[in-house]
């Protein structure tokens, strides 16, 4: 007879801990914040340092309370990631649509950022 108890077997297809964030950063509470990728540069980071960006008819406009309709995508708010998102073409990819997107809204809104 053992002493002691059986240890328990964890559950097919069941992990023991949850996977690492990369880059994760807890914010208050101990709780994780979301990650997201910039369309430009590429680099993950803390979704409340992205500019949430959504299509409008052909418009990119820029998405402050989070809150409009459709696909979003993010962007750091500095005119060298948006030039990097235009160079790369990665706007149509991102929103998934065909066809030309008109930047001037999104970039007199970076640009009355990099003015303040």
């Amino acid at each position: 007879m053992t002493s002691g108890p059986i240890p328990k077997r964890p559950l097919r297809g069941m992990r023991s801990a949850p996977p690492m964030l990369p880059q994760g950063k807890l914010e208050n509470g101990g709780q994780a914040a979301p990650l997201r990728t910039c369309v430009g540069c590429r680099v993950r980071t803390v979704k409340s340092e992205l500019l949430r960006l959504v299509v409008v008819g052909s418009e990119i406009v820029p998405d402050q309370r989070g809150r409009l309709q459709g696909r979003g995508a993010y962007l750091h708010r500095a005119l060298s990631c948006l030039e990097l998102a235009e160079r790369r073409r990665a706007f149509p990819r991102s929103f998934r649509v065909a066809g030309v997107l008109d930047l001037a809204c999104l970039r007199a809104h970076l640009v009355g950022l990099d003015a303040e």
